[in-house]
């Protein structure tokens, strides 16, 4: 089997946190010009990839800047920053479990995205922890939802990266989760829910459909209260989009604040950060890959709903 060849370094630092987008264009292709398939590749609207290369904001793997003629080079790499959008800031600080040489643990807040992506670029959590801990080659091993708080597990060496993914990818990472939904006393529990969950892109939430379970998590009731709420322990043995979200829903007790399930609510404006969604990463154990160490954290957040419900619901 042929080895992919790496690709080359980057010739733009970081900006804020966030490491510059990198482009290879197809082997094969109808262009004439790089900006021709950027211009349809990204789809930005409003002439944003024309203004780009007006401002020489393209780049190649000699650090030059791209002109608009630049000639189509299949398998050529392509580097630029995604444009500063105006973010609202998320007003959560950021927690650290846990700090070594190896690895960073953090405790997120509801409303920050693990990861740039979309609309969410510098308030991330890898973007705040490189800018905060200056370490410009951390990388995440795993994702949380942005509107999920709790453990997540970052990597301080590249190369050592790879060694942490594939405990998630292989299972050998304990996971448990707590979330405050209803309290439905006809329901028995604990139970297991195993289902097959889809998301199609474009789509925002998931769904089940027939076929074989991809998904399983083991639900269970920690304490309930006359208000009608419970407080539930969730142990997913495998990571599909929206897993305890969608399988909590499909027990009929859908976790308070999500915006959705059982339905998909209007969009909130930026900024407005009332009600998170009641569900925590908890805790986190696992054995290192690299030093052999075995690993239990947990998550110092609390549920707003469980300790205030009228101070969580604005009441």
């Amino acid at each position: 089997m042929r080895r992919r060849t790496p690709p080359p370094p980057s010739p733009l630092p970081q900006r804020d946190g966030v490491d510059p987008v990198r482009v290879r264009l197809p082997g094969e292709g109808r262009w004439a010009t790089v900006r021709e398939h950027l211009v349809e590749r990204l789809s930005a609207g409003d002439g944003l990839v024309e203004r780009m290369f007006e401002e020489g904001l393209f780049f190649g793997a000699d650090g030059q800047p791209l002109g608009r003629d630049t000639a189509y080079e299949p398998g050529m790499f392509v580097w630029f920053h995604r444009e500063r959008a105006d973010e609202v800031p998320v007003p959560f600080e950021l927690g650290i479990v846990h700090r070594d040489e190896h690895i960073v643990v953090a405790d997120k807040p509801h409303f920050l995205a693990t990861t740039p992506r979309g609309s969410h670029i510098t308030q991330t959590a890898l973007a705040r922890l490189r800018r905060e801990l200056d370490l410009p080659a951390l990388g995440a091993a795993h994702r949380l939802d942005r509107l999920t708080a709790g453990l997540v597990l970052f990597v301080v060496r590249p190369e050592e990266r790879g060694a942490y993914q594939t405990l998630f990818r292989d299972k050998r990472v304990r996971k448990e989760y707590e979330a405050v939904a209803p309290y439905d006393p006809a329901l028995t529990l604990p139970t297991t829910v195993r289902s097959r969950i889809v998301k199609e892109r474009g789509e925002m939430a998931a769904r089940e459909v027939p076929g074989e379970p991809n998904a399983v998590s083991r639900i269970e009731l920690v304490e309930h209260r006359n208000n009608g709420l419970g407080w539930y322990r969730l142990l997913p043995s495998t990571g599909q989009t929206h897993q305890l979200r969608v399988h909590m829903n499909a027990l009929g007790v859908p976790i308070l604040g999500d915006p959705l399930y059982p339905r998909v609510a209007d969009p909130v404006p930026a900024g407005d950060f009332r009600r998170p969604l009641q569900l925590l990463a908890r805790a986190l154990e696992f054995t290192d890959p690299v030093t052999g160490v075995e690993h239990r954290f947990r998550s110092g957040r609390t549920l707003g709903a469980w300790d205030s419900y009228a101070d969580w619901a604005g009441q």
